[in-house]
């Protein structure tokens, strides 16, 4: 289990570095060429949105399960397992939520990198007639 979410993590990292870089001032030249470098690399990454989603739904199935210490009768050791399990599944619930989050930014920039690329050529055009 450990495995997946260590997936999880190097994969928001990827893509947080990824949209630090795109999003920092850059010479055009290079802007356009990890922009088109990125677009290439997010077909294939797509798989982290569903894998994300099937880690979700795998946390709300084990939330029916998780150990309760609610009562009194709970001693120390017991009490720091739940506060464990209840902190590593909120650290995955982020995870799962910023992976699909960041992998939508870089979606979205590279859509409007586009979309200027082709704005500028279809004016560079109308200037030239």
């Amino acid at each position: 289990m450990g495995l997946q979410w260590t997936i999880m993590a190097v994969a928001v990292a990827v893509e947080a570095a990824l949209l630090l870089l795109l999003t920092l001032p850059s010479p055009k030249i290079l802007k356009e060429r990890l922009n088109a470098v990125v677009s290439l690399l997010l077909h294939p990454t797509f798989g982290v949105v569903p894998f994300s989603v099937f880690q979700l739904i795998d946390l709300y199935g084990k939330r029916e399960h998780w150990l309760m210490c609610t009562s009194e009768v709970c001693n120390s050791s017991e009490r720091d397992r739940y506060e464990k399990s209840i902190y590593k599944a909120q650290r995955n619930l982020i995870l799962c939520f910023s992976a699909c989050l960041l992998y939508w930014c870089l979606y979205c920039i590279c859509k409007f990198h586009k979309a200027i690329k082709e704005m500028e050529e279809i004016e560079k055009h109308q200037r030239n007639l």
